[in-house]
């Protein structure tokens, strides 16, 4: 069923840190009482849930019958104006394992309707997640922390967030506690601490995508671009490889990249072709798997 009208609501919980994790919450307008599957979304790395046409998707998703939840990491260093870096002292110690528990702390106000509808119920046992790059990797970890998510789709997904990470960086840490990396679209020459890598080196059994996409048994569809110039599409097919469920899919998006033709912003009136195969792809996967 397809749904005319949508309802947005926005605002806070608080992470384990008692910092803001700022949400959208957006539903299809129908029947008190319905029950609707919740959908999260994890934005990537230097992303934010309000990138390019990620709040198209949203509302698409919602009028498939679903209750999307997009929201910022609290370590993503962009504060009340959502769009800008302006909180680069978070920024600078975005962990793994705090971008997970964030995870947890919107699963939590789910399940304790901190984040709820008037008139409609968010059923906290079906979840479904999705995520981009970084988002997707944490997105799988995720997915085999918490029993509630049901559903996965990954888009251009990181395996191995260690192996992002050149000589230098590794060397930067250890030599003088954080190196310097640049935000291409911001021109913001953005500092990382040491306590990054510390937490994913220490703690990869745990944190690793490639590790714990081996204990999923849930559906899960894992979607890249087959020229994508950031993460290359073999880290979406090992996680594939990896994935020990009976029901999932991995596909391969032609003639694109790591954000399947969309940008930032985004004020086209109609999706590339590409990105338009990649939520129509996600979107059946959601109504076969979650609904």
């Amino acid at each position: 069923m397809s749904f005319s009208s949508i309802s947005k609501q926005s605002g806070h919980i608080l992470s384990t840190e008692k910092l803001p994790i700022y949400y959208d919450l957006l539903t299809p307008v129908t029947s008190t009482g319905t029950v609707l599957p919740a959908i999260l979304f994890v934005h990537g790395f230097k992303g934010f849930k309000d990138w390019g046409a990620f709040p198209d998707v949203y509302e698409e998703l919602a009028r498939s019958g679903f209750a999307v939840i997009s929201f910022n990491l609290s370590l993503n260093g962009t504060g009340k104006s959502m769009t800008e870096f302006d909180e680069p002292e978070l920024f600078r110690r975005q962990t793994l394992s705090q971008d997970l528990r964030d995870v947890g702390s919107v699963i939590d106000a789910v399940k304790s309707k901190l984040i709820t509808i008037d008139k409609l119920v968010l059923d906290s046992d079906r979840i479904g997640i999705m995520g981009h790059s970084r988002g997707g990797h944490t997105a799988i970890t995720a997915a085999a922390e918490f029993a509630e998510i049901q559903c996965l789709v990954t888009w251009a997904a990181v395996a191995d967030y260690t192996k992002r990470w050149s000589e230098k960086m590794v060397n930067d840490w250890l030599r003088k506690g954080y190196t310097d990396i640049t935000n291409a679209r911001t021109g913001q020459v953005l500092p990382i601490d040491r306590v990054v890598y510390d937490d994913a080196m220490e703690n990869a059994e745990k944190l690793i995508a490639l590790n714990r996409v081996k204990e999923l048994y849930i559906p899960s569809m894992f979607i890249a671009g087959k020229d994508d110039e950031s993460v290359p599409y073999s880290d979406t097919e090992k996680l594939y490889r990896a994935s020990p469920s009976d029901e999932k899919d991995f596909r391969i998006i032609e003639n694109t990249g790591h954000t399947f033709g969309v940008s930032h912003p985004f004020e086209e009136t109609d999706f590339p072709p590409e990105f338009t195969e990649v939520l129509d792809l996600t979107e059946g996967w959601f109504l076969d798997h979650l609904r």
